[in-house]
């Protein structure tokens, strides 16, 4: 009986790993760029209060998170394009999801993208919107 598990230990790790870093980066930093922009322009307050307001609230979360997988795929496209695959997204997706749990852990506020289910599920939407291509 084969091990089902042993096709996880030939997904390209070491190329998702540092992609899904980097996009967590790129998502901390500016998240924190708008932090400190919120505190400094009452204007900037108010665009964010009237964005995540209850209507429009989700849908905002829901698009950045796509916006997140979408920006994943991206630079994995750059990084190494031959990597991409089914189970390499699906790879990406887990790695993204570290990320995340990762920058939950540091006192960054989670305005664009947090840990939340709505997160990851807009996260994998972006993954397989943007890698439809690479889907066998």
């Amino acid at each position: 009986m084969s091990n089902p598990l042993k096709r996880l230990k030939y997904l390209p790790w070491t190329s998702l790993l540092p992609v899904a870093g980097l996009t967590t980066q790129l998502v901390a930093a500016v998240e924190v760029w708008l932090a400190y922009g919120a505190t400094q322009s009452s204007a900037l307050r108010n665009a964010l209060t009237l964005l995540y307001a209850p209507p429009l609230g989700t849908l905002v979360l829901f698009a950045l998170g796509m916006g997140m997988g979408a920006i994943a795929v991206y630079g994995c496209e750059l990084w190494n394009r031959s990597m991409l695959n089914t189970g390499s997204l699906w790879a990406l997706a887990f790695c993204l999801l570290l990320g995340l749990f990762i920058k939950s852990l540091l006192p960054i506020p989670g305005l664009l993208v947090d840990l939340s289910e709505i997160s990851f599920i807009a996260m994998v939407v972006g993954i397989f919107w943007k890698g439809r291509p690479y889907i066998r």
